[in-house]
């Protein structure tokens, strides 16, 4: 990185950040209190407010949300008359999964290869350390020149919603001219990337009955309507010959305009193994940012083993739909609802219910923060033009944030980059990135303030 003073502060500062990153890792801060003690949960947010108070954040306080979570909450005074920039991060993290398939305890950081290893590093408890290295950053070269609010959620993995209503019920506690949210991730190690739209998500749940109970296969099979049949029936209904979603009335054909995907690269990213095609049509990106996409998350019905020779009386499944901006994730949902019902065979019976819903987001990239957000990548990223990129994923806080400040500009940042392989075993964090963007972050304040 080119000499710059306030490069040169976070490169002193990155063993500092490997210690407390290592610090809030080790809290099992998963948001599933069946699965995990609240007090670990709790812990976590304990300690970013008081890693806020040391930074001199007024105001600070650990938030209980209406379902039940934690999120925490600081203000740091900028000069008299500066805008007010959020700054968003979570500290909830996806269960480990499997701890016997990591190559290293999932609660443990450890370095590897050149990466730290441990749940959250990447997602999104990187996240929060990036905030932290910025603002230290600033404040050893000049101060920092905007107001600054910090909200570190603790239920973004669980999909809760607990920020989201505590924001509608309290609309001016995260009100700013712009927000930063620290939870997406570039394109590659190396390219800074900016996300500007994300995918919203419906959830339906769908139940067949054809009989009155299970029915014995050799006496009735052939005649006797199975009920796990015509779900597959209608669940097979969502997908072209080549996969593609078709739910009726859902418009598919849109484009992507931007950073393109490659195909090769994808499938490496994605782990496709060798010799089976990708589904749908239109280059990469069309199909995972800017198109609809069907998900059966699950089914219930008899597993394998123990299965009796029987024909079914009835079977459910969870089926998720993405939906690409501009498209209304209430309408997407009664068009997926209406579907299933339509294209249920044999008489069927059959009900859904809609499970949960996020809307989809799109940024306005003409906005002065982008412009000062490219000027700061340039320089945390010689030689380096920032990118624009989909997120196929969902992020409804983006939604509530937009809606109840239709002035505020965001932008989407952040440590999740494909090497990172947030969700899975083994996920990471590239120090290297935790470097940049926090340079990046420190540079952007300071353009954003200035314009």
């Amino acid at each position: 990185m080119s000499s710059n003073p306030v490069a040169e502060t976070v490169a002193a500062l990155l063993p500092r950040a490997q210690a407390e990153l290592a610090e809030l890792v080790a809290f099992k801060s998963v948001a599933d209190f069946a699965q995990f003690p609240k007090s670990e949960s709790e812990g976590a947010a304990n300690w970013v407010a008081d890693a806020l108070r040391a930074e001199d954040f007024v105001d600070v306080a650990v938030l209980d949300t209406p379902d039940g979570t934690q999120s925490v909450y600081g203000y740091l005074p900028g000069p008299e008359g500066a805008k007010t920039v959020l700054l968003y991060a979570h500290y909830d993290v996806q269960p480990p999964l499997d701890e016997t398939a990591w190559t290293t305890p999932p609660f443990e950081l450890t370095e590897r290869d050149g990466r730290w290893y441990g749940r959250g590093a990447a997602d999104c408890k990187g996240g929060v350390i990036m905030h932290l290295l910025a603002l230290r950053a600033l404040k050893a070269n000049g101060g920092v020149p905007v107001h600054v609010k910090v909200i570190t959620e603790g239920s973004e993995e669980m999909g809760t919603g607990g920020l989201e209503r505590y924001a509608e019920q309290h609309p001016e506690l995260l009100k700013a001219d712009t927000i930063v949210i620290g939870d997406a991730g570039n394109f590659r190690v190396g390219l800074p990337t900016v996300t500007t739209t994300l995918r919203g998500m419906t959830l339906v749940r769908v139940q067949i009955d054809t009989l009155q109970g299970n029915l014995h296969s050799g006496q009735f099979g052939g005649a006797a309507p199975d009920a796990l049949a015509a779900l597959i029936r209608v669940l097979d209904s969502l997908r072209a010959a080549d996969g593609s979603t078709t739910v009726d009335g859902l418009a598919p054909e849109t484009g992507w305009e931007g950073l393109e995907y490659d195909e090769e690269q994808f499938r490496k990213d994605a782990k496709v193994l060798d010799g089976v095609e990708l589904i749908g049509d239109g280059s990469v990106a069309d199909r995972i940012w800017a198109r609809p996409a069907v998900t059966v998350l699950g089914i219930d019905c008899p597993p394998v083993v123990g299965a009796t020779p029987s024909v079914q009386a009835g079977a459910r499944a969870l089926v998720s739909l993405r939906v690409p901006p501009g498209v209304d994730a209430a309408e997407a949902s009664k068009l997926l609802q209406a579907h299933l019902e339509a294209h249920t065979p044999w008489g069927a019976r059959v009900s859904t219910e809609p499970v949960g819903q996020g809307q989809p987001f799109r940024a306005d990239t003409s906005s002065p923060a982008y412009q000062a957000m490219a000027e700061a990548m340039a320089v945390a990223y010689p030689g380096e033009t920032m990118q624009y990129a989909g997120q196929g994923g969902s992020i409804p806080l983006c939604n509530t944030l937009a809606s109840l400040y239709p002035q505020a500009e965001i932008l989407l940042i952040g440590l999740s980059e494909p090497e990172a392989q947030i969700h899975a075993v083994d996920e990471s964090v590239s120090p290297e990135e935790l470097e940049r963007l926090s340079v990046a972050e420190a540079l952007f304040l300071r353009n954003y303030a200035a314009g």
